[in-house]
């Protein structure tokens, strides 16, 4: 007989901010900032050695917080919370902005290259 799933934490708006600008918070922490500076170090750029190194310590930063508010403390509660976000992304233009801002933390710059694959030279 499978078990009941865990009851879901269920925040407002408003406490979706409070919690999200904590993790983003938390990131700033000088620990934090030099773990995850070292992670992506590590990683150079490389997507498979992000996932490996960087995403790891992303989630371990953002467990330390959202334990707080009910959330599991494991990769589940992060996903979880990430759904939850996400959710309110498109109601509250806050969350949107704060939702990025962690989206830029957790992952390098992506350069794209020329449609073409060339340069054209200019005359």
């Amino acid at each position: 007989m499978a078990s009941a799933p865990a009851q879901q934490p269920t925040l407002t708006v408003e406490q979706t901010r409070v919690v999200l600008s904590e993790v983003i918070q938390a990131f700033a922490l000088p620990e934090n900032a030099a773990r995850m500076e070292e992670a992506k170090e590590s990683a150079s750029n490389d997507m498979g050695k992000m996932l490996q190194l960087v995403l790891p310590v992303a989630t371990q930063i953002q467990q330390e917080v959202i334990k707080a508010y009910g959330f599991n403390n494991e990769g589940e509660g992060v996903l979880k919370f990430a759904r939850l976000v996400k959710m309110y992304e498109n109601q509250d233009p806050e969350i949107a902005a704060m939702s990025a801002k962690l989206k830029a933390l957790l992952l390098p710059p992506l350069s794209t290259p020329p449609i073409g694959g060339s340069v054209a030279a200019s005359s």
